[in-house]
């Protein structure tokens, strides 16, 4: 399947998309996925497998931060992440109830990476995040299994499919389908050229607030969609930012807080049923895990970080774009329609 783009329908945005427009276009992050659509189960969910690095990630640990913007969410491993400001696993994203389950499979394969883990060295932080399909999936049947995981790990290469694939399959996003999106943006800074990318698991907002690129749309929502609204904003957002710009982890935890400007820009005010948690990540730098010297590491001055804090609001909102742009109806119970109901504005830009 092929990814739809969304950039004509944002035209107020400053910075270029990269080749692919995807998270993947941060050199060496590679993502997997694996979904499940039964309808006649009601059984929609899937797993989303972050590869933050192509070689192993416990020995050569990446900067890494994280800013919960509402907690209303039972995300795994943010604790150790904001306290150490490293990233040692990829990050799978998954259904509430998928928790235990991505993170014991999790686990397993970082154990079957690295011996030391648990004898000669401490145990490992793995990193899971979640929002809740249970709308449009059978959330108390908890389909996902340990094997799911470790095959969206293995799959993991530097295209991958957004909307109603993996983590983002059974999603709902400002009154339409919601799901898996992504996008990427390039950033020159004293001379040189940096990526940033995001990926966003859409299952926030009340229908009828949706904007793109500033256009109040989301009244044509409701007038199409009269039954099954949800009029508050709750649901939840995982949003995942890289770059291969060197950023401290304290950097990286302001480049998280941008986020939920660009949550604002598509018609979200962040209600209090809603789970909206941003993890940044650096590639520029590495922290070795048996290190036990002094870490010369280069970082960006804070006067140069603008284009990064623009550049973040820009992709994220981006992906939050796309993720509804290419995320399919879905009709289980609960009725919801794609963005294509809103067929007219949408032609409008091609």
């Amino acid at each position: 399947m092929e990814n739809k783009s969304c950039s004509y329908l944002l035209k107020s945005h400053t910075f270029k998309n990269g080749e692919k427009n995807l998270i993947t276009d941060v050199k060496g992050i590679k993502v997997g996925e694996y979904t499940i659509h039964d309808k006649s189960k009601k059984i929609h969910t899937g797993v989303t497998a972050i590869i933050p690095r192509e070689d192993n990630i416990f020995d050569k640990k990446l900067i890494a931060s994280a800013e919960v913007i509402n907690g209303f969410g039972k995300t795994a491993g943010l604790v150790q992440l904001q306290e150490l400001g490293s990233l040692e696993t990829p990050i799978i994203l998954t259904n509430t109830l998928s928790v235990g389950t991505a993170l014991t499979a999790l686990t397993k394969h970082m154990l079957s990476l690295n011996d030391s883990i648990g004898t000669t060295t401490g145990t490992v932080n793995c990193i899971v995040g979640e929002c809740n399909d249970g709308r449009l999936n059978d959330i108390r049947g908890m389909h996902i299994k340990e094997e799911h995981v470790l095959e969206a790990i293995s799959n993991a290469d530097d295209t991958f499919s957004l909307g109603n694939h993996g983590a983002g399959s059974g999603m709902c996003c400002l009154g339409l389908k919601g799901g898996l999106g992504s996008s990427s943006k390039i950033v020159d800074i004293a001379g040189k050229t940096y990526t940033l990318g995001s990926l966003v698991v859409s299952n926030f907002g009340a229908a009828g607030h949706l904007r793109i690129d500033g256009n109040f749309i989301g009244s044509e929502i409701l007038e199409k969609q009269k039954e099954n609204q949800m009029k508050e904003d709750q649901g939840s957002i995982m949003i995942i930012i890289a770059t291969d710009a060197p950023l401290t982890s304290r950097q990286l935890n302001r480049v998280c807080k941008r986020a939920a400007a660009a949550l604002g820009r598509v018609g979200s005010y962040i209600g209090n049923g809603s789970g909206d948690i941003a993890i940044a990540f650096s590639t520029a730098n590495t922290i070795y895990h048996d290190s036990k010297e002094i870490n010369n590491m280069n970082f960006l001055a804070e006067d140069t970080l603008n284009n990064i804090f623009l550049a973040t609001v820009e992709s994220v909102e981006e992906s939050i774009i796309s993720s509804l742009l290419n995320a399919e109806e879905i009709r289980s119970g609960f009725c919801l329609e794609s963005i294509d109901c809103l067929s007219n504005y949408i032609s409008q830009g091609e």
